[in-house]
């Protein structure tokens, strides 16, 4: 009889250093450490926690080039020095590492995305997601993800997947997780206290929905503690351990800085999904099916002997080769009823696909 995993997780609900990447990078490996030594397999922080959530782009400072240029300069490069100490901590605790960073752009040296970076108990990065699209103000400062990064791991700890905030408001969004069969999901925030509510029924309804176990972290800026200049607003947390029938395992927790820790039981996902799994038998693919555009999004991509290079060459060719083979199938049906005209436009239809095919994907 097959096992299945059982452990511990943490969320991690405490301030950053402020705007101050390499402090806060520090603070991460002490929480790191002090999660692996309570036995935590599993250990998730809030959303962009490296070196902090701007909460100034819901304040009068939206516009601020200065302060984007202080949040550029202390966002987190992968890969970086900054990563590779992350990586050794998550490799010291023997644990999964999912952290919310600023990433900074090592292409066009002016943007940046809200990203996660997920670290594996050997001490590598294990993956990375941006948030496909930042929310409302928030696009003041980041740009757009896409949908090559919207994958779930399949890890000896279960299948672990993650979102960013209001991703969690992006139906389709969850289902991709779904379907690839999401066990623990690692739900990120900042978070206002205006969105305890939110938070709280958001996970809860997603834990029960994909019948998962959700880990959400959620940042908090104890009072007094914030720098001016760095927006007025109010974060108390929230974050929680969620079962996958919607019942908190731990939390949730409010007003302090504090590491959450809450019992995995992956045979519970099993249990669940008895009476409903939504992206097995309890789908309709036959009514509803998502398509999921995983290819990457490059800004520019080189042009080779005249031609631009597909992203997905394979992909193309099979399509190609599937319409290929349905006129075929005409041209032997029409041949039969004596159509020649008919016969004569679909062979030629039939060269312009070879041709096509051979032009864009020739080496010479």
């Amino acid at each position: 009889m097959d096992s299945l995993p059982r452990f511990v997780a943490a969320a991690v609900q405490a301030a950053p250093v402020y705007l101050d990447r390499d402090a806060t990078v520090d603070k991460a490996c002490e929480l790191i450490d002090e999660a692996g030594s309570a036995g935590a397999r599993l250990i998730v922080f809030p959303e962009t926690w490296i070196p902090m959530y701007p909460f100034w782009h819901s304040s009068s400072s939206v516009f601020s080039g200065e302060l984007f240029a202080r949040l550029w300069k202390n966002a987190v490069e992968v890969p970086s020095s900054s990563t590779a100490r992350l990586a050794q901590a998550a490799k010291r605790a023997g644990a999964y590492v999912v952290i919310g960073i600023n990433e900074r752009d090592v292409v066009s040296r002016g943007t940046i995305y809200n990203s996660m970076l997920y670290f594996s108990p050997d001490g590598v990065i294990a993956h990375k997601h941006r948030k496909l699209i930042p929310t409302f103000t928030e696009r003041t400062l980041w740009g757009f993800g896409d949908g090559s990064d919207l994958q779930v791991l399949d890890t000896e700890i279960g299948r672990l997947g993650g979102l960013i905030c209001w991703e969690h408001e992006m139906t389709l969004a969850k289902y991709a997780l779904y379907a690839q069969g999401e066990q623990v999901h690692c739900g990120v925030w900042p978070a206002y206290s205006s969105q305890n509510d939110h938070i709280d029924f958001g996970s809860r309804q997603y834990a029960f929905e994909g019948a998962c176990y959700v880990v959400a972290a959620c940042g908090v800026v104890p009072p007094g503690t914030m720098p001016d200049g760095l927006g007025k607003h109010e974060s108390n947390g929230g974050s929680g351990i969620i079962g996958p029938n919607g019942k908190y395992v731990a939390g949730p927790l409010y007003d302090k800085e504090e590491i959450l820790y809450g019992e995995i039981d992956i045979e519970q996902c099993i249990r669940e999904k008895h009476s409903r799994d939504v992206a097995g038998h309890y789908a309709r693919p036959d009514v509803f099916q998502l398509v999921v555009n995983a290819q990457p999004k490059p800004i520019a991509r080189a042009a080779a002997n005249g031609h631009l290079p597909l992203q997905d060459e394979a992909g193309v060719a099979d399509r190609l080769q599937a319409v290929r083979e349905y006129l075929a199938s005409l041209v032997d049906a029409i041949e039969q009823d004596g159509d020649s005209e008919a016969n004569k436009a679909l062979s030629e239809a039939l060269a312009s696909i070879d041709m096509a095919a051979s032009g864009m994907w020739s080496s010479t």
